[in-house]
C-alpha cells in the first residue's frame, strides 16, 4: 500500500472515531437529566431516557421460599456463587498437565492468593487459613463485580408484596451480608487463636486478673508495700483485657460497614451518573469500581489473614 493512501485511511478512521465520539456524547447529554435542564421538552424521546434513581438502603423482597423471604440480594448473593463455582468447574474438569487457557488462568489466580497468605503467615499457617481467606477474597470481588454487568440491576419483578421490585442488587450493599461474612471473620479467628494456644491461654489475654489476686495475696499476707504496687498494675492488665475483649467486637462492626459504606456509596454514585449524563459520563466510574471491589476484597480478607496471625501468636510473638 502506498505510504499516502496508509496515511489517509488513517486520518479517516481517527476522525471517524472522534466524530462518532462525538455524537454519543451529544446523545449521552441530551438524553440524561442534565440535557432535558436544558432543553425541556426537546430532549431525546422517553425510550432514551434514564429514569430517576430510587436507592433502597434495604433490599427487597423477591418471593418467598418456605415461608423464608428471599430478597434481590440473597439471589444476587446465589449468582455469585454459581458464576464461581461454574468458573472453577470448568477450569478444572479436564486438567492437564499442560493447562489451557481457563485451567492456566484459574490456576494463576489461585497461586496468587496462596503465595500471598502463605507470604503473610508462613507456610504452614498459610495452608491453614487460605481457604477462608480466598473464600472472601473472591466471594466479595466477584460480587462487587458482577454488579457491573450492564443489565445487571435493571431486570424487574413483581415482587412478595406485588410490587415490582429488581431482581438482583449488588450482594455487598446489603448489610447483612457483610455482617455476616464479619461474623465468619470472628469465630474462624478466634476458633484458630483457641485450637492453637488453648482455651485458658487465649482467653487470659481477655481476662487477665492473676496480677489482682496475687497482690490481694500479698496484701493479705502483710506485704502491704509489694501488694499495693502489684494491685495497681494488675488493674491494669485487668483493664488492657478489656480493652482487648472490645477490640475484638468492635471489628466486626468495623469490617461490615466499611464493606457496606463503600459498596453502597458506589452503587449510588454510578447509579446518579447514569441519570445525569448516561452512556459516557459512568465510564470512568465504572473503572473506579471495579478497582474499589478489588481494594475492599483485598482489606477484608488481609485484615482477616493479620488478626488470625495475632491470634495464633505466642505472648512472646507479640513482643
Amino acid at each position: 500500500m502506498p505510504e499516502g493512501k496508509g496515511c489517509g485511511c488513517s486520518t479517516q478512521m481517527l476522525v471517524g472515531t472522534l466524530v462518532l465520539l462525538l455524537v454519543l456524547f451529544v446523545v449521552s447529554f441530551i438524553s440524561g437529566a442534565l440535557g432535558a435542564s436544558f432543553l425541556g421538552d426537546l430532549g431525546m424521546p422517553s425510550f432514551l431516557s434514564v429514569p430517576k434513581p430510587h436507592p433502597q438502603i434495604p433490599a427487597e423482597e423477591v418471593f418467598h421460599l418456605f415461608g423464608f423471604p428471599v430478597t434481590n440480594t440473597l439471589v444476587a448473593s446465589w449468582l455469585t456463587m454459581l458464576v464461581l463455582i461454574g468458573l472453577f468447574y470448568a477450569g478444572t474438569r479436564k486438567m492437564k498437565l499442560i493447562p489451557g487457557k481457563l485451567q492456566n488462568f484459574m490456576e494463576m489466580g489461585v497461586e496468587m492468593l496462596l503465595n500471598f497468605v502463605e507470604g503473610v503467615a508462613g507456610k504452614e499457617n498459610g495452608r491453614r487459613f487460605f481457604p477462608l481467606i480466598a473464600t472472601i477474597f473472591l466471594f466479595v470481588i466477584m460480587n462487587a463485580w458482577l454488579s457491573l454487568f450492564p443489565g445487571f440491576g435493571t431486570v424487574l419483578i413483581t415482587g412478595a408484596e406485588e410490587e415490582p421490585v429488581h431482581l438482583l442488587r449488588g450482594a455487598n450493599t446489603d448489610i447483612n451480608l457483610p455482617l455476616t461474612l464479619a461474623l465468619m471473620s470472628f469465630i474462624f479467628v478466634e476458633y484458630w487463636g483457641i485450637t492453637s494456644r488453648g482455651f485458658r491461654r487465649y482467653m487470659s489475654k481477655f481476662i487477665n486478673l492473676g496480677g489482682v489476686f496475687r497482690s490481694m495475696g500479698q496484701i493479705l499476707k502483710g506485704k502491704l508495700r509489694v501488694g499495693l504496687s502489684g494491685l495497681f498494675s494488675g488493674a491494669i492488665d485487668a483493664f488492657v483485657g478489656i480493652l482487648e475483649a472490645l477490640s475484638e467486637v468492635v471489628r466486626v462492626v468495623s469490617f461490615t460497614f466499611r464493606l457496606f459504606g463503600n459498596m453502597t456509596a458506589g452503587e449510588i454514585l454510578v447509579l446518579l451518573t447514569l441519570f445525569l449524563v448516561p452512556w459516557v459520563l459512568p465510564i470512568p466510574f465504572y473503572g473506579l469500581e471495579m478497582l474499589v471491589g478489588f481494594v475492599q476484597a483485598l482489606i477484608f480478607a488481609g485484615l482477616t489473614l493479620v488478626f488470625a496471625i495475632v491470634a495464633v501468636a505466642a505472648e512472646a510473638e507479640h513482643g
